[in-house]
């Protein structure tokens, strides 16, 4: 279809009522006009030439490790979709999705590589759940337990699929869905970024539909708030601002033992097909066609060179004992 799509587009980080240190992140990003931030001019824009980008990334390590990592995750995503994928002479759907997975696994080498060079960050790592609009379709990638939902014409499924003991277990038969919720082991990820020099990155691709909405969030709302009771909220909230602060309300209202960050995103113009209820909705795997890999040598982060990004990050600590990575 000819036309604009437009999106609405908000997002919040709580610290919990457990912890005293924040160690998510989040991105809302317009990658035509290069800027993310939650200002006006972002949180409601027309999807441009080289679309936008949205991300939840939850931190894990010692001292302030897991605060370094998710922010890394953020800022090398957005700064990699905006010089190599904004240089691109080839704006096509594979190009922007295999931009979006490279800039994933080039956000795990320079996690990886810093942490390798400062004794007080080994073992940090972040869940990473970016998603990217571009021309009328959402593309997902997925690193570790933060999640995507998608809602369509009052329903709400799930399209991202946890990298996690508990669906390893649930995809074998060995556990239902309501044992691995309530589970011990429940935080145990397969993945994270930096840990590994290597990753392996979930991407997925959804059509969108005029009047979807698409909710990320960290496992702090997840594992307290149960998607229909997410499904509800969202679409009985008079605003996104009121629907993400009322999902972390929930959230809190049940102990906020973790950290607690949602992005709530509505997609809207004459661009998008209306929904006829026949399109599937859920886990996608998006393949991709371009073989080409990542050669480039990984500089090291420094943390004062985020002062060059144009964003406003929410105050973010750290606490050593939220979230534990299972390398298999």
């Amino acid at each position: 279809m000819s036309g604009p799509v437009k999106v609405d587009v908000f997002g919040r980080t709580d610290v919990g009522k457990a912890r005293d240190h924040n160690e998510d992140s989040f991105l809302v990003a317009d990658l035509t006009s290069r800027t993310a931030s939650l200002q006006p001019d972002v949180r409601e824009h027309v999807i441009g030439r080289r679309g936008s980008l949205f991300m939840v990334a939850d931190g894990m390590g010692g001292a302030a490790a897991g605060e370094v990592a998710s922010e890394m995750a953020t800022t090398t995503v957005f700064n990699h979709m905006i010089t190599q994928w904004g240089n691109d002479q080839e704006v096509t759907e594979q190009r922007f999705a295999y931009r979006l997975k490279e800039a994933v696994e080039i956000a795990n080498q320079q996690i990886h590589e810093y942490a390798k060079s400062h004794l007080e960050a080994r073992g940090m790592g972040t869940t990473t759940t970016a998603a990217g609009v571009f021309e009328g379709a959402l593309y997902l990638t997925q690193i570790g337990d933060s999640r995507g939902y998608l809602i369509r014409r009052g329903r709400i499924a799930q399209i991202t699929k946890d990298q996690s003991l508990m669906q390893r277990l649930v995809d074998a038969g060995e556990l239902t869905e309501e044992e691995a919720a309530v589970s011990e082991r429940r935080n145990i990820i397969l993945q994270a970024l930096g840990p590994d020099p290597h990753v392996k990155v979930d991407l997925t691709r959804q059509d969108l539909c005029r009047g979807d909405v698409l909710v990320m969030c960290s496992d702090g709302l997840s594992g307290l708030v149960k998607k229909e009771e997410i499904l509800s909220t969202v679409t009985q909230a008079t605003d996104l601002v009121t629907a993400c602060k009322e999902l972390i309300d929930q959230a809190n209202g049940r102990g906020g033992p973790d950290n607690i960050t949602c992005i709530v995103a509505r997609f809207s113009g004459e661009g998008l097909p209306e929904p006829d209820g026949s399109e599937p909705l859920g886990h996608r795997v998006y393949p991709l066609l371009d073989t080409e890999s990542t050669t480039d040598p990984v500089p090291v982060y420094k943390p004062e060179d985020d002062a060059a990004r144009k964003t406003e990050p929410a105050p973010r600590k750290s606490d050593p004992d939220k979230k534990k990575w299972w390398p298999f």
